[in-house]
């Protein structure tokens, strides 16, 4: 006969298993969006304005919902803005499209291990969110690595509710926000790796074996 002890430790170790495996995937409730929620655009979602995006949110509130797409790498170079923001002349960094609303604005995410300005926005870790022009100057003159810094034109925006019937009717996924997907290095391949691990994730679900008492 089995000793007691060993099925209880693997109903811990398989909890524990669990809970670190449930702290790392996806989610589909509306009760997990928040400030620093990833969204990754279901298959099923069709409007051509988020086909294929993962966007971070940097505001969640009662004034309304505003997210930076983090994978819609362009070939513009952040020189291009060297009319507005001087210390981008010579920068050949790509800008990223933000977002379908308000193109002419310009954001920056940057990683930074102390807060870079006074207005600088924390989003979530060393992440801040950069909105003001002196900030991006600022942030920008100092020459730092566009694995760390991103510049964003436009910002993707809801209302609450509306988000949350997006989530409700299967358009997204949301993940938790880490460094590691807002600056990745390929983002053109960032959606398609993420949605691989929505579908890992389901297909795990499904195929779990369904454990009863003898």
């Amino acid at each position: 006969m089995m000793p007691r002890i060993l099925p209880r430790l693997w109903l811990v170790t398989a909890l524990a298993l669990f809970l670190a495996q449930r702290a790392h995937s996806q989610s589909k409730s509306t009760r997990d969006l928040g400030p620093a929620s990833v969204l990754v655009a279901s298959r099923e979602l069709a409007d051509p304005n988020f086909v294929k995006t993962v966007i971070l949110l940097v505001q969640y509130d009662e004034k309304g919902v505003v997210g930076l797409i983090v994978n819609r790498r362009t070939d513009v170079p952040l020189s291009r803005l060297s009319d507005e923001l001087k210390a981008a002349r010579g920068r050949d960094d790509s800008l990223y499209l933000g977002g379908p609303v308000e193109i002419s604005t310009v954001f920056a995410l940057v990683q930074s291990s102390a807060k870079p300005e006074t207005d600088a926005k924390p989003v979530f870790g060393a992440v801040y969110l950069l909105a003001r022009k002196n900030l991006l100057e600022h942030a920008i003159s100092r020459q730092p690595d566009p694995g760390v810094l991103h510049v964003y034109l436009g910002y993707a925006g809801w209302t609450g509710p509306q988000l949350r019937r997006e989530v409700a009717s299967g358009s997204w996924y949301i993940f938790h926000a880490d460094t590691s997907t807002v600056f990745d290095s390929d983002p053109d391949s960032l959606w398609s790796r993420l949605i691989k691990k929505t579908e890992q994730t389901l297909a795990r679900t499904y195929a779990a074996p369904n454990w009863r008492k003898p």
